[in-house]
């Protein structure tokens, strides 16, 4: 939902109505009647609603329920008239910022139009603005009358809302915010199947293939790495893989060059929501189990932890060090269980969970709690896409 706001004259509704009909209305309104464009034909396919506001027609009362309502609010001012301008920080976003003092905050795009009419930029000055209101996402320039920037506009409203850049990235900074570098941490080490601390370009393809469904070309891999040699010290291994500090640079890079939704893709795909959380649909895919059945941890499920438990097992000696341990479950938010474990599973004469420990252990809990396991697959790296999701490790018997 994209609210339009601003000072009267400033062009919110012919802004709307070119959108529309592409070409500029010689009779525009006092304010356009709600737009309902259809997923289809918008670039990041999701239904879109355009709402107007118009001073004339609307009461503050009016205008803060809408703001409540917005997705994204797009300011709009007039580029050839300063006093619009200078309401924008003076009357407009202390008024959004009152209004939505007790909700979320949308994201804001600053729209300078008119530019058509004149010869110059008010670039620097939106620059200052997104430096003082961080709520300001993105700013463009564009004119209703010649369509310029039109469709970039709307373009830039969806993305502030489906890519948002606040929850991953921290421009003060130029640098990741510290929730997104762990999220990606663990993303890393999800991908890393070989347990060294890099990504080989086997590990790199598969990555890519899960994320965005189509291989790195060998001369796409390369250039990666040539960025990463120029740019940063320690971003390729001497092995020439890519390292955990090479892979949040890349990231980093991404934001810079405002491809938030290369981001944002990799972290949904992995789980994430906007909160940078693992969302509940992710880690708990709905399975109906009927009454007097149960549930077991198949022949595939049993594949995966086993495979999860010899990349940890870095000595080869058949159980888990503490260290092992503690190194295996980083990829979660603790491990499964307490010190009892000894008691409940196999374990070597140090108490330390053997391989046979480690597949009763879930076996066990795939009978008892499900949820668990669950949970667990997808923590540990299951391979979860539209088309699998870790139910396929799951028999109900």
């Amino acid at each position: 939902r994209i609210l339009l706001v601003g000072d009267r004259g400033v062009g919110k509704t012919s802004l709307i109505l070119s959108l529309v009909s592409e070409e500029f209305p010689e009779d525009v309104p006092h304010k356009a009647e709600e737009i309902t464009i259809p997923a289809d034909v918008t670039p990041e396919m999701v239904p879109t609603n355009i709402v107007d506001y118009s001073a004339v027609e609307q009461t503050d009362l009016q205008l803060t329920e809408q703001l409540q309502r917005a997705h994204v609010i797009c300011l709009v001012y007039s580029v050839a008239d300063d006093d619009t301008l200078m309401r924008v920080t003076t009357y407009w976003l202390p008024y959004i910022r009152e209004a939505l003092s007790h909700s979320r905050r949308p994201p804001v795009i600053l729209v300078g139009n008119k530019v058509d009419l004149v010869e110059y930029s008010t670039v620097d000055a939106a620059c200052d603005i997104m430096e003082e209101f961080p709520e300001v996402e993105s700013f463009v320039e564009c004119s209703a009358k010649t369509l310029k920037n039109i469709s970039e506009m709307f373009y830039y409203a969806q993305k502030a809302v489906l890519h948002p850049t606040g929850p991953i990235y921290v421009s003060d900074r130029q640098d990741l915010t510290d929730e997104c570098k762990k999220a990606l941490t663990r993303i890393f080490k999800v991908c890393d199947m070989d347990n060294d601390g890099l990504l080989n370009d086997a590990e790199l393809n598969s990555f890519q293939k899960r994320c965005f469904d189509t291989p790195l070309r060998p001369e796409a891999m390369e250039d990666v790495k040539v960025v990463l040699r120029k740019n940063i010290s320690g971003g390729v291994s001497p092995n020439n893989c890519i390292t955990l500090t090479g892979f949040l640079f890349l990231h980093c890079l991404f934001m810079q060059r405002g491809r938030s939704h290369t981001t944002w893709t990799v972290l949904r795909k992995f789980g994430y929501n906007e909160s940078l959380h693992m969302s509940k649909e992710f880690l708990f895919p709905p399975i109906r189990v009927p009454n007097g059945c149960s549930t077991e941890l198949n022949h595939k499920g049993q594949q995966f932890f086993t495979a999860v438990f010899e990349r940890f097992d870095k000595d080869k000696d058949g159980a888990l060090s503490p260290f092992e341990q503690e190194s295996l479950f980083s990829m979660c938010p603790a491990p499964p269980w307490g010190s009892d474990i000894k008691d409940i599973v196999p374990t070597n004469h140090q108490g330390w969970v053997t391989l046979h420990g480690f597949i009763c252990f879930w076996m066990l809990t795939t009978l008892h709690d499900l949820p668990t396991t669950l949970e667990y697959l997808a923590y540990l790296g299951y391979p979860i896409s539209d088309d699998e999701n870790q139910l396929s490790a799951i028999t109900v018997t």
